[in-house]
């Protein structure tokens, strides 16, 4: 995983106050998938590549799996509301926040108790006008830094400012699309996330800072 280091965690894992534990799971390694609800298996399987809706599915297997675990209940049992601009939450465990990114083979999720998170993983993908697509969206002053850079170092680059971007408007809650309500709210605090090789990933918490305990799936037996 990287330079950071990314351990097993425990088959019981339990949340701590001002902390937030972040999992990282390969989607293409054997994944809990049986508590998939009906409207998931059917999800999965409207993807045009097989391959995309597997990961997807392995991606909600593991996010079950892991708040059954905090819980200490059935993942099959848990229930999913979702935000108006669809964040995801618990029904009725408002106190556990929690997000999920996934990304080609690699998915990383995020638990917290009582404080919102946003996290986002993105691995590179076929060519793109990264300066375009910064102007756009992260304005001109980040698309100006990118095009002074070389390709190489422009795509890594764009990769680390797009995960702080998402994750932030994750954290939100807000959408891709922004939202005026939190024009002026707090900015999230910002962790990026080594997870080796070309990609970039990184965590925003509301009201950081916070310790963070990296985590791979599966738990240690």
């Amino acid at each position: 995983m990287g330079r950071t280091p990314w351990e097993p965690g425990p088959a019981r894992p339990r949340l701590a106050a001002a902390t937030v534990d972040v999992w990282c799971a390969d989607l293409d390694a054997p994944a809990p998938t049986a508590a998939l609800s009906a409207d998931e298996r059917d999800r999965a399987a409207r993807f045009a590549q097989a391959e995309a809706g597997a990961r997807w599915a392995a991606a909600r297997g593991v996010l079950r799996a892991l708040l059954g675990a905090y819980l200490a209940v059935d993942p099959a049992a848990l229930r999913f509301e979702h935000g108006p601009h669809g964040k995801p939450s618990l029904a009725g465990e408002p106190s556990l926040r929690f997000n999920l990114s996934h990304s080609g083979g690699v998915a990383v999720l995020a638990f917290a108790p009582d404080r919102e998170v946003g996290v986002d993983v993105e691995l590179p993908r076929r060519a793109v006008d990264h300066v375009a697509i910064a102007r756009r969206v992260l304005g001109d002053a980040e698309a100006e830094r990118l095009a002074a850079l070389d390709a190489p170092a422009r795509e890594r680059a764009f990769l680390r400012a797009w995960v702080r971007w998402e994750a932030t408007v994750k954290c939100r809650g807000t959408g891709i699309g922004g939202d005026e309500t939190a024009a002026d709210a707090p900015e999230p605090w910002l962790c990026e996330l080594e997870i080796g090789g070309p990609g970039a990933a990184a965590l925003a918490v509301a009201g950081g800072p916070v310790e963070v305990r990296r985590r791979r799936w599966p738990p240690a037996a």
